[in-house]
């Protein structure tokens, strides 16, 4: 993979906060594929599947949404022809002041119009267990 992909991909993974944080939820299909699988199950919510279910959700949580989804850590884990496994680090600022810290393990698929993230699991970030 060249470096220009690897920016790409993490300009995707990027543009996910502003597209969400902006509520600009026709944007939604910028950043993931039309047949994405959104998992968030180990946070308690619900898995979304396609674009449309992803802005229906966004929607739905209205101020019960984070302020700012912000992104790090990004490293390519993997590929297989035009998907690409990547895993990053998140945190969600929530309106009540709370900080959540998230790990997103996502599939981005190489589609005609640039990198999509066909699925995405959100788990909880854990603190690692001493040696």
């Amino acid at each position: 993979m060249d470096v220009t992909d690897r920016w790409a991909i993490a300009d995707t993974l990027s543009l996910v906060g502003h597209v969400f944080d902006e509520r600009r939820f026709d944007e939604i299909d910028t950043v993931f594929a039309a047949d994405v699988v959104y998992d968030m199950s180990a946070l308690g919510m619900p898995v979304i599947s396609g674009v449309e279910g992803a802005r229906r959700a966004a929607r739905a949580m209205g101020a019960g949404g984070p302020v700012a989804h912000l992104v790090s850590n990004v490293v390519v884990v993997g590929q297989d022809g035009d998907d690409v496994a990547v895993d990053s680090k998140g945190l969600l600022l929530m309106r009540d002041g709370t900080t959540n810290a998230v790990v997103h393990h996502d599939v981005l698929r190489r589609e005609a119009a640039g990198w999509r993230i066909a699925r995405r699991v959100v788990v909880p970030a854990r603190a690692a267990v001493p040696a």
